[in-house]
């Protein structure tokens, strides 16, 4: 399902009338976010979001995973599995899942750090543990109580904020800000944008320390596609994200084809991008959680064969500084 797009306008009718569902549903997320959670033995920090929608969590997730793991200290990633058909817990094979089992976004962890998937973040912490965790990241679940976080940084997608800065349904936010950033230990903003800026100076104000990123496409990848027309295709949280990134990197963007985040593409829509590339002389290009997705589903395969996903990697300006939080969150 696609975010409303009233939620990123500022707040009007539509916001107004849903504004009480927000204010019950912030109540009750507010509450649960106060609650305790289960320590899982190793130090556990949460990459998550304050809004619904994409952010850039899952570079950060990997970014934080390959730090510990460049430090020697084992790292799991833990997720709940969205969109994957595996309750678990289940340690993530990348040669034999598919992301119809496990979701796109743990098989693109799986490839930085051993992942477990799990409905139960209690228990797949656990299961993390005893296959010899030494710290765990986990990629969302900031709002659930279930699980003592040692560390959680939110990511803030730096161009659209937080909306119109209500909670669900009448805006993205997940929960009241303000909750939210009482839980919360430092914040990214990824990309440039004055609605992050709003975000960084509410956080500085509350004494949270704020980091920059930006998402870096791989310089390998980006040399081999200058200077080719593509049609760039998403299904992520905020496409607009990953077709802004390719501009910025100076590919020839000829035409944009977004669909819902997680989106499962059907054997006519595959066929049909295949199609249009193929007569406007286009080379189908997307992202690598896209990527993820497509390969191995069979109603995909003609897209799968065709496309090309562009690797992307995020860059933390105060990288010291980052790579420190992390570590010292990890006891490393």
């Amino acid at each position: 399902m696609r975010d409303p797009a009233f939620w990123w306008r500022p707040a009007g009718l539509a916001a107004g009338l849903l504004w009480p569902l927000g204010a019950i549903y912030g109540a009750v997320a507010g509450s649960r976010m106060m609650k305790a959670g289960r320590r899982a033995g190793v130090p556990v920090i949460c990459i998550g979001n304050l809004t619904l929608g994409g952010a850039g969590k899952t570079p950060a997730a990997i970014l934080a995973a390959r730090i510990l793991s460049d430090a020697g200290h084992k790292p799991f990633v833990l997720s709940r599995g969205y969109g994957g058909t595996l309750d678990g817990p289940v340690q993530i094979d990348p040669e034999r899942h598919r992301a119809a089992e496990v979701g796109d976004e743990p098989l693109l962890l799986a490839r930085a750090a051993p992942a477990v998937v799990a409905r139960d973040r209690v228990a797949g912490a656990a299961a993390a543990r005893a296959a010899g965790a030494g710290s765990i990241v986990m990629d969302d679940g900031f709002q659930s109580p279930n699980l003592h976080k040692d560390l959680s940084i939110v990511v803030v997608d730096g161009r659209r904020g937080i909306g119109n800065g209500r909670v669900f349904p009448a805006g993205p936010l997940r929960a009241p800000l303000d909750a939210q950033l009482r839980r919360a230990g430092a914040v990214l903003v990824i990309g440039q944008g004055t609605a992050g800026d709003t975000v960084e100076a509410t956080a500085r104000a509350r004494g949270l320390r704020v980091f920059h990123g930006r998402l870096e496409p791989d310089g390998a990848a980006l040399a081999a596609l200058k200077g080719k027309p593509v049609l760039a295709f998403a299904g992520i949280g905020d496409p607009g994200k990953f077709f802004a990134t390719l501009e910025e990197a100076g590919l020839d963007v000829r035409a944009r084809a977004p669909f819902p985040d997680h989106h499962r593409f059907s054997r006519d829509e595959a066929a049909a991008l295949v199609e249009r590339a193929r007569r406007e002389g286009l080379l189908p290009l997307t992202t690598e959680k896209d990527m993820a997705r497509l390969s191995g589903d069979v109603d995909a395969a003609v897209l799968a064969g065709a496309a090309q996903a562009l690797p992307v990697r995020l860059a933390v300006a105060e990288a010291d500084e980052f790579r420190n939080l992390i570590l010292g969150a990890a006891g490393a």
